[in-house]
């Protein structure tokens, strides 16, 4: 789904939207592991809520079994829960006959919070748990029923997870900077505290760099727990580079973490003034969206979404408009033109919407958007003219401009003095650059060029009503460590060089490595289908300035740091040493071929290879596959081959360069992957995008850069494709919504809580959780 925008309920599929990965807030993205089952025995005493008393669970008979038969579980965890389409965290329950089979059994939960319940289970024996607890510990009896009378139990024990990712998820800052880290927990009431501390992972708990304060919390028994702790930058850094403040909740596995990039270029720089209100006139690269893009129950409004407001472009009237997604501005297809454009979006004014509340501001009026439902747009687009006054008329985008004494980086229009604001075509590995709603101004490099895409779009905030898939062709894949989230969609992509637009960030995720995965429309197909689609032939071009550098805050990629971190299994060691007999047979230093040993692929983490020792000095030609096994080319020299010194694992990925890379060899890869997509697309359905890259065991080929949908991925990936080398981006598909709801407010249309101190007779069943944004 589209990835931009984010949701929020009111109280990380396009990413680019309404705040969701959404390749909407999509954002992205959540995308969650599967929490291990507890090693409890299969019979097991637990209360089962606050008025039961003990109940024994069984989960096996004589005639049919559970598994699992104990679990736990974090509400609305971020990445620790197994997770539905939509991004709520489940458990999958399955019963099993004695011998063997399925078992068709009735579903059914009890116990569980005093308050909220036990949560819910259907048909297939997924199992959702309630949006928040009231006690930090509950247990849920999962009851299977088989022909009305033989049944069998498991235990659940739900614990409340992080309500949504910390605020901020990611910051920059010199020596001395400071920034205050703010968690949420799903639970309303109780005794859960969030811990803090410095690592040099997101999922580590030691070393990095600075220093915390004292934590402190608010546990109001009518808003959600959180958490707050003031982190420190050292005063002297040695180097640029990534320091983690990682949070834990009580004692659950549940980890979540700000990415701190600590740089000695002094540069300050946090996504909030993205997300806050702005004065008159606007600038962009801020939150924004449709004033009616909310989902209601009843007459409340339950959740809402946004995104990013991109861009400033031009008529050749002069006429000014906005410029995001068709899913941020235009609710997916469901909009009206002459619909209000509000900023900030509503998903930072905790879901008022403009009109009910103060807060947002008509900053534009929908013109026109590029239908989704329509075979021939390919692009998601959407344009809304500026309402005189309320927007910076330069197209001012923030932090796209330099330094200032105080370390912030100032606002300034995009570059158009190279092409005449037509934008301009991104290149292989070229370094760009974003202003976003929700991870603010982050760099990163392109990935892949002409990719087909699916992304899954919705009809309702929460992405329970789906409307369609489409697939894109061509489009930009840019990947590098929180280059985006739910919420960015929207946002514009320029050349840092010169500024120059390149890309609309429209939808994405984070694959299984941790590393954010953008999509992006390019720019000049964006402005071309908009003058014949929308502006009956009339020009548009992006509104600007002179070409300009623009400040690259990269938190780095350890796409391939993260390949060769991941262990082996004995079947892929075994294959490595049975290839490695054959692979001797090529050692031949006059052809440039020094030595082999065995090592991990970094095109395919987790598969093995055959390392082939180049030297440094010749352009050898090594085979892609030796009996079967993927081949690592690593550059090196005679003497580090002779005396055991070669290196093991190749460079990380800032060294890869795409110069390495001929432009004869990536056409070629271009033509084959035009030839081979869809078929490959339709043959299976575990492919969601293909495109051309770099391969990252030898980048001086090209390769086919394959999306996998890591919950159906095959057993058996190949590692070349028609002669092209395969490199796997296995992550969950283009549609996942990132929660990104604030702390409750008081405000009743939104979200059903009473202030703080309301009338005891308060029901706590109010409550509606806070949904993932739909980061538009």
């Amino acid at each position: 789904m589209p990835y931009g925008k984010q949701i929020a309920a009111a109280p990380l599929r396009p990413m680019g939207k309404r705040g969701v990965v959404r390749v909407r807030s999509s954002a992205m993205s959540r995308f969650a592991l599967h929490i291990a089952a507890m090693l409890l025995p299969p019979a097991l005493l637990v209360v089962a809520g606050c008025a039961a008393g003990p109940v024994t669970a069984d989960s096996s008979n004589a005639t049919f079994s559970l598994s699992p038969g104990a679990a736990a579980i974090d509400t609305n965890c971020t990445g620790c829960n197994a997770t539905a389409k939509q991004g709520s965290s489940i458990e999958q329950f399955s019963a099993t006959l004695a011998g063997g089979g399925a078992a068709h059994v009735t579903w059914s939960v009890s116990g569980g919070d005093p308050s909220t319940g036990p949560g819910a289970i259907d048909s297939s024996g997924q199992y959702t748990p309630p949006s928040y607890l009231t006690i930090d510990r509950v247990h849920v009896l999962v009851t299977a029923t088989l022909n009305s009378t033989i049944t069998a139990t498991a235990v659940l024990t739900v614990t409340p997870g992080f309500l949504q990712p910390l605020t901020p998820e990611n910051a920059a800052m010199g020596v001395n900077g400071q920034v205050a880290v703010t968690g949420f927990l799903a639970e309303s009431g109780g005794d859960e505290t969030i811990s803090f501390a410095l690592s040099n992972s997101a999922t580590g708990s030691s070393g990095g760099l600075g220093t915390l304060g004292a934590t402190t919390c608010q546990r109001p028994a009518q808003a959600f727990t959180s958490c707050s702790v003031t982190y420190s930058a050292p005063p002297v850094l040695p180097s640029t580079g990534v320091t983690y403040v990682v949070a834990t909740a009580g004692a659950s596995s549940a980890k979540t973490a700000v990415n701190l990039l600590l740089n000695t270029a002094g540069v300050s720089s946090t996504p909030t003034l993205h997300q806050a209100e702005q004065l008159s006139p606007a600038q962009l690269g801020t939150s924004g969206g449709n004033s009616v893009d909310y989902d209601t129950q009843g007459n409340q409004v339950a959740d809402c979404c946004g995104g990013t407001l991109g861009s400033l472009i031009q008529d050749s009237n002069g006429r000014q408009y906005l410029l995001s997604n068709n899913h941020v501005l235009a609710r997916s297809d469901q909009a009206a033109a002459g619909d209000q454009i509000v900023q900030p979006g509503l998903i930072d004014n905790n879901c008022v919407p403009y009109g009910d509340g103060p807060g947002t501001a008509p900053i534009g009026s929908l013109t026109g958007f590029l239908p989704l439902s329509s075979g021939a747009t390919n692009a998601d687009a959407a344009i809304a003219q500026a309402v005189t006054g309320a927007v910076d008329p330069t197209g001012s985008i923030l932090e796209l401009g330099a330094r200032q004494m105080d370390g912030t980086l100032g606002a300034a229009p995009p570059g158009v003095s190279s092409t005449g604001g037509k934008g301009e075509t991104a290149g292989l590995g070229l370094t760009v650059a974003k202003s976003g709603r929700t991870t603010g101004l982050t760099c990163a490099s392109v990935s892949a060029l002409a990719l087909d895409v699916s992304v899954d779009y919705f009809t309702d905030c929460a992405e329970t009503k789906p409307y369609m898939t489409k697939t894109y062709t061509n489009q930009l894949a840019i990947s590098g460590n929180q280059f985006s989230d739910g919420g960015d969609s929207g946002a514009l992509v320029v050349d840092t060089a010169n500024a120059e637009p390149v890309g609309l960030f429209f939808a994405g995720g984070m694959d299984a490595a941790g590393v954010s995965q953008a999509i992006a429309n390019p720019a000049t197909d964006v402005l071309s289908e908009l003058s014949t689609q929308v502006g009956a032939g009339a020009s548009y071009s992006f509104v600007g300035t002179a070409d300009h550098g623009v400040s690259c805050l990269s938190y780095g990629d350890n796409t391939i740091s993260s390949a060769q971190a991941k262990p082996l299994s004995d079947v892929e060691i075994a294959r490595g040493q049975q290839a490695l007999a054959q692979a001797r047979t090529l050692v031949n230093p006059s052809a440039g071929i020094l030595g082999v040993a065995t090592g991990k692929s970094s095109d395919h983490p987790g598969e093995g290879a055959v390392i082939l020792y180049e030297d440094e000095n010749m352009a050898a030609t090594a085979p892609a596959i030796v009996e079967g096994v993927r081949t690592l080319v690593i550059p090196t020299n005679a003497h580090a081959v002779a005396v055991g010194s070669a290196p093991q694992t190749p460079f990380d990925s800032s060294s890869i360069s795409a110069s390495n890379l001929p432009a004869s060899v990536l056409g070629q890869a271009i033509a084959i992957k035009q030839r081979i997509a869809r078929t490959l697309m339709r043959q299976n359905p575990a492919f969601f995008g293909i495109g051309v890259g770099q391969s990252l065991d030898n980048p001086r080929e090209a390769a086919l850069v394959i999306y996998v949908d890591r919950k159906k991925a095959p057993a058996q990936l190949p590692a070349t494709i028609d002669g092209l080398r395969t490199r796997y981006v296995l992550m969950d598909r283009l549609h996942v919504t990132r929660s990104y709801a604030q702390a409750v407010q008081p405000r009743s249309h939104c979200i059903g809580i009473p202030a703080t101190g309301a009338a005891s007779t308060f029901d706590p069943q109010s409550l509606t959780r806070p949904q993932a944004l739909d980061l538009k």
